[in-house]
């Protein structure tokens, strides 16, 4: 049957594209907006085997078919030398088979399974709760009513400052490159480069296709530019393999930002993906907490209730698994202040112990 609630989705990246369906799903009302005209520019994922489970229940399993099945994550320092493999096979059995992908076949791949039109160039301007519902005013001059609004609008989302003014995201202490070029290195695994507060990641994503990543330790994003030192320059003592792939394309720049402040919702608004508890990407979750969070909520609305009361549950609910997400990744970010000559030894001897505990909660269901 169908259930009676018009829910407003805000932002159609992978956080809102999978609540809209996941709510859909469930016979609600929906109408989503964005408010760019295009996609962002197209780089790579990795999805740890949570993710691909998520994603596979919002019936994405054909489009994982054509990413990169990732066996083995493989660490190394940043001269090249193997320091650990981590068997994904092992610590991802039953839940499922991680994989690399391009962020443009996976959007795409949400936005075929939404039956829903999206508004493209419009945002909210004001937005005003009863107890009857959520008046919203549009960008577009447009307006309606919703009994649930759901703010998917990414890090620096507009409805955070509407659901908690002062809730602004905060720079990590690291800057990052992304791009995606060719495989002509022909790595297979998922391949990390460390060094001293600088990390290089590839990922295969495609028939000849590679996600790479590189990141640097500043004390302030300003302290790097995209206009200043060329990127090959702060990684030329590293691997030949990684100098070479850094000759290639322009890379997208940004800072790195997390959001910590737990509020997520008042009595209709609720806030989901990045736009509620961004983090930095070492542990890969970005995806992964985001279709989480869509369908955990969609289960949630879909149940009988005041709406205050379904809203407050599912924060309950995601709240200690996003904390978690959170608290591991600062704890492996800790690691780049090591001296590497430590940090090396202690992957080599208990690297796997280490993958072990920081995902041991993500392969319960949330």
């Amino acid at each position: 049957m169908p259930n009676p609630l018009h829910v407003l989705v805000v932002g159609a990246g992978v956080a809102g594209m999978a609540a809209a369906g996941a709510l859909d799903r469930r016979g609600l009302s929906v109408d989503i907006i964005e408010r760019r005209t295009h996609s962002p520019a197209g780089a790579g994922l990795f999805l740890p085997g949570n993710a691909v489970r998520a994603l596979a229940e919002l019936g994405l399993e054909d489009a994982l078919r054509d990413g990169v099945p990732i066996r083995t994550q493989r660490l190394r320092d940043y001269r090249g030398r193997t320091l650990a493999d981590i068997d994904m096979a092992a610590l991802w059995r039953g839940i499922g088979q991680p994989v690399g992908i391009t962020y443009d076949r996976l959007r795409s791949a949400l936005a075929d399974k939404l039956r829903l039109p999206i508004r493209t160039g419009v945002t909210v301007r004001t937005l005003t709760e009863s107890e009857d519902g959520v008046e919203v005013a549009f960008s577009d001059g447009t307006s309606g009513c919703y009994d649930v609004v759901v703010g998917a609008d990414g890090v620096h989302s507009e409805l955070r400052r509407m659901v908690s003014p002062h809730a602004e995201a905060r720079y990590v202490g690291q800057v990052c490159w992304r791009f995606v070029t060719g495989n002509a290195a022909d790595i297979h695994d998922w391949t990390v480069w460390l060094g001293r507060g600088a990390t290089f990641l590839a990922v295969p994503v495609g028939e000849d296709r590679l996600y790479c990543y590189a990141d640097l330790s500043m004390s302030e994003p300003a302290a790097v530019a995209p206009m200043g030192k060329p990127l090959a320059e702060h990684f030329s003592h590293f691997d030949r393999e990684v100098r070479d792939l850094l000759a290639g394309p322009d890379a997208h720049f940004s800072a790195i930002e997390e959001v910590t402040d737990s509020t997520w919702r008042t009595r209709r608004i609720i806030l989901i993906g990045d736009a509620a508890h961004a983090s930095s990407p070492n542990m890969a979750q970005g995806v992964a907490m985001s279709v989480e969070d869509a369908l955990v909520l969609a289960e949630s609305l879909g149940g009988t209730g005041e709406i205050e009361h379904l809203l407050a549950r599912y924060r309950l609910r995601r709240l200690p698994r996003t904390r978690w997400v959170q608290a591991r990744t600062r704890r492996r970010d800790s690691t780049r202040s090591m001296a590497p000559v430590v940090r090396d030894a202690v992957l080599r001897l208990a690297a796997p112990r280490i993958y072990e505990r920081d995902y041991g909660l993500l392969r319960d269901l949330p």
